[in-house]
C-alpha cells in the first residue's frame, strides 16, 4: 500500500530540506525551491535553471506517481464590488470543499482575509459561516495557497502592488485549527518567501481560551484580535454560543495573562447590533471589563446574512465617544465589499444567485 500524496506546501523550510536530504539531494537545495514556491509563487516546479539532481528529484516526486504536489485550489468564481476594491474568490479544494477568500484594497496597500476552515464550528448567531456548520480543518498548505492566489491576482491586476497584510478572519475558527493555522504563517513570514511581517498578521478569534493562552505561552509573534460582542456573560452567550464553553470571566482573564505575557496590545472587534448591544450601558460596562488591558475597540456595523433578522446599529457614535472617554482607542472598522457579500460575518462558499433572467 503507497503513501497517500502530501503538499509541499504544508512543510517547513526545514522540512523540506530534510525530505531532499533523505531523498539523496543536497538539503541547500531547499532554498532554491522555497524561493521558487513561494517568492516567485511557481505553479509548476519543472524548471531549467534548477540543478540537475532537483530537477530530477521533482520529475520524480511530483510527476505522475509521485509522493508530492503543489496545493493549488480551483478558481470557481471571482466577484468584484461595485467600487472595485475588494474581490472575492471562491476556491474549490482537491476533495471538493469550497472556502472563499477575499483580496481588499485600501488606501496604499494591501489585505488577504484568508479561511482556516471549511465552515465553522463556533454558531456565532450572526455569521453565515457559522451558519454553515462544521466541515473540517484546512491543512498549512491549503491557508498558504489561498495567499498566493490573491497575490497572483493582484499581481495581474496591478502590477508592483504588494500584498502587505494578512488577517485571520474568513471562514472559520483559527484558534480551532491552531497547529494549522500557525504552521501556515511561519511560512507566510517567512522572509526567504511571501515575507508578510508578523506585525502585519492578524489572528481573530472568538474566544479560544485555551489558543489565546498558548499563543502567549509560545510568544507567537502575530496580532490577536478577539470577537467580543458581549459586556456579560447572559448578552454574549446569546450572539456567541461558544461562551458556555468558554465564559466571558474566563476569557478576559486569558486576555490579561495575554497581555501581561506578551506586552501587546490586543484588538476587541464588536459587531454593533441594533437593540442587542449597542446600548450605553452596554458600552460603559465593556470599558470596565477591559480595565486594565491594552485594548483597542473594532466597531462592526452589523453586515445582513440570511440566517439572522439583526439589523445594523445606528447609535455607534456614542458607544465610540463613551469608549474613547474611558480611554480605549476605539474606530469603525471599514467596511468592503458589503455588495457581494465579502464582509465580515457574510461568508459562506456559496456562488452567487444569478438574475432569475439568466436562468431562463
Amino acid at each position: 500500500m503507497t503513501n497517500a500524496r502530501r503538499s509541499l506546501h504544508d512543510l517547513s523550510f526545514g522540512e523540506l530540506g530534510d525530505t531532499l536530504e533523505r531523498d539523496g539531494v543536497n538539503p541547500r537545495h531547499a532554498r532554491a525551491l522555497w524561493r521558487a514556491m513561494y517568492r516567485e509563487g511557481a505553479t509548476s516546479l519543472l524548471r531549467a535553471d534548477f540543478p540537475p539532481p532537483l530537477v530530477r528529484w521533482i520529475e520524480a516526486q511530483t510527476g505522475e506517481g509521485g509522493r508530492w504536489f503543489l496545493d493549488q485550489p480551483k478558481l470557481v468564481e471571482e466577484i468584484r464590488s461595485s467600487d472595485g476594491l475588494t474581490r472575492k474568490f471562491l476556491l474549490r479544494l482537491d476533495d471538493g470543499q469550497v472556502i472563499e477568500t477575499v483580496l481588499m484594497g485600501y488606501d496604499g496597500r494591501h489585505t488577504v482575509c484568508v479561511s482556516s476552515q471549511a465552515g465553522c464550528a463556533m454558531g456565532c448567531v450572526f455569521c453565515a459561516t457559522g451558519q454553515m456548520g462544521y466541515m473540517r480543518h484546512l491543512r498549512a498548505g491549503e491557508i498558504v495557497a489561498q495567499v498566493l492566489h490573491a497575490r497572483r491576482a493582484l499581481a495581474e491586476a496591478a502590477p508592483g502592488k504588494r500584498l502587505r497584510n494578512l488577517v485571520m478572519m474568513g471562514m472559520g475558527e483559527p484558534l480551532h485549527n491552531y497547529d494549522g493555522v500557525m504552521r501556515a504563517l511561519e511560512t507566510i513570514s517567512d522572509v526567504r518567501g511571501i515575507g508578510i511581517g508578523p506585525s502585519k498578521i492578524a489572528v481573530s478569534t472568538v474566544g479560544v481560551v485555551p489558543g489565546i493562552l498558548r499563543m502567549a505561552d509560545e510568544g507567537q509573534p502575530y496580532r490577536l484580535a478577539v470577537s467580543l460582542h458581549g459586556s456579560t456573560e447572559e448578552e454574549r452567550a446569546a450572539l456567541v454560543p461558544v461562551s458556555e464553553r468558554w465564559p466571558l470571566a474566563m476569557l478576559i482573564d486569558a486576555c490579561r495573562q495575554y497581555g501581561v505575557a506578551t506586552g501587546k496590545r490586543i484588538f476587541f472587534e464588536w459587531t454593533l447590533i441594533a437593540g442587542k448591544n449597542d446600548a450605553p450601558e452596554t458600552a460603559r460596562r465593556l470599558a470596565r471589563l477591559l480595565e486594565g488591558i491594552d485594548a483597542h475597540v473594532n466597531l462592526i456595523p452589523l453586515n445582513p446574512t440570511a440566517g439572522f433578522d439583526g439589523e445594523a446599529s445606528s447609535r455607534g457614535a456614542v458607544f465610540q465617544r463613551i469608549l474613547r472617554d474611558a480611554g480605549f482607542p476605539c474606530t469603525f472598522r471599514q467596511r468592503r465589499g458589503i455588495d457581494v457579500a465579502a464582509g465580515c460575518g457574510m461568508l459562506k462558499a456559496e456562488r452567487r444567485k444569478r438574475e432569475a433572467s439568466s436562468a431562463r
